[in-house]
């Protein structure tokens, strides 16, 4: 189950970060702005975080076989629907699709993880998870701009659309994880709301998608950086990236098994965002530099190490009947940032540069360590989530 989860989200990630890694031959080859380049990275993302509250309630609902595969099945259509157009509109569209479909991943491969692991292995297995989303970067990164420069977008679609079909036929091999009886209506089950009980969701929720801030600007201009302030070959910063990515795989998993360890998913959550603080703050004063090219390996494996953690700590909070929706509220929110950041940033870049691009995005990191609770999110007890 935890394989198949992954493939399911590797997948939609992959298709997702697509529109990112086509920046470069839009803006350097076609002309396209930077601004008009960043929109269409965002038009995915966009789709998601409108969507992912409701595929939450679906997971909770009729559980994570039917959610997974309905969800693929649409990132798998609009992903057809990329290779017949070349419109910047259009293929804006289509991507808005994906991005519809891919929600439904983010809900139903997380529950699996965290209704088929017991607490003292999930962090690990989270983690594990959670490698499915560097992993399809890193991919997309080594797939989409040599493909698109060896034989171009329509095929660059084509590949797209192949690995999106296969991930909805693995999920067909999903089995929903067994679930404790569902709580009576009324008083009791309205009790149950963990929203209603404190603010440490939603901190951990403000939190996380502060740090998503940092994690996107590096993914979206780290491949734009290297061609463009380095003098890079597109075929040699893709194949970086690709590794960077990869190296933040394994991160993720560090994480998690550290947090088994420490009985804890916020204290290292709140280490991680006090590393990005500072990495940040490093790259954007060394970026045109070659230290800069350590230093954005480096950031690009510490911005994305948090995120299994906090979503272990969101299911762990929410219980199993609300861990669908909290997960899809915690992805909303870094949707959310996720999204305003290539076009905001192309402008940042545009009119200042990369240094302050970088740089800047350090305040957001900052104040999420201030965000992250102090107290355990959830008691770390085997089995289901409470």
């Amino acid at each position: 189950m935890l394989m198949v989860g992954m493939a399911g989200q590797w997948a939609g990630t992959l298709v997702i970060s697509t529109p990112p890694f086509l920046i470069p031959y839009l803006h350097l080859s076609q002309g396209v702005s930077l601004v008009s380049a960043g929109a269409l990275a965002s038009a995915p993302a966009v789709g998601t975080m409108l969507t992912l509250v409701a595929w939450g309630l679906v997971v909770d609902r009729y559980g994570e076989r039917r959610a997974m595969l309905a969800g693929l099945s649409l990132v798998t259509l609009g992903a057809i629907g990329t290779t017949t157009t070349s419109s910047l509109g259009a293929l804006s569209l289509w991507f808005f699709l994906c991005g519809v479909g891919v929600a439904s991943t983010n809900a139903a491969s997380g529950r699996l993880v965290v209704g088929w692991f017991p607490a003292q292995r999930r962090g690990l297995a989270m983690g594990i998870r959670q490698t499915a989303l560097p992993l399809g970067v890193g991919s997309a990164a080594l797939i989409i701009p040599n493909t698109v420069a060896g034989a171009g977008l329509r095929a660059a679609c084509v590949v797209v659309a192949a690995v999106s079909l296969l991930a909805t036929l693995a999920a067909l091999l999903i089995v929903d994880p067994p679930r404790p009886p569902r709580p009576t209506p009324g008083a009791e089950a309205r009790a149950a709301n963990p929203y209603r009980q404190d603010a440490v969701l939603l901190r951990i929720h403000l939190a996380s998608a502060l740090l998503v801030i940092p994690q996107y600007a590096v993914w979206t201009f780290l491949l734009l950086w290297l061609v463009d302030v380095h003098d890079w070959s597109v075929a040699a910063a893709s194949i970086l990236v690709g590794a960077t990515h990869a190296l933040s795989a394994a991160g993720r998993i560090v994480a998690g098994w550290w947090s088994d360890r420490l009985g804890s998913r916020l204290r290292p959550l709140r280490w991680i965002a006090v590393a990005a603080t500072l990495v940040m703050v490093v790259l954007g004063v060394a970026q045109s530099s070659p230290v800069g090219i350590v230093v954005a390996v480096v950031a690009t494996v510490v911005t994305v190490s948090d995120n299994g953690l906090a979503f272990t700590a969101v299911a762990e909070r929410a219980g199993a009947f609300w861990s669908g929706r909290a997960f899809g509220l915690q992805n909303t929110g870094q949707y959310l940032t996720a999204a305003a950041v290539p076009p905001l940033l192309g402008v940042v870049v545009t009119h200042a540069g990369y240094g302050w691009a970088f740089g800047g995005v350090a305040v957001f990191a900052a104040v999420a360590v201030a965000l992250v609770p102090r107290e355990e999110a959830a008691p770390m007890t085997a089995g289901q989530p409470r």
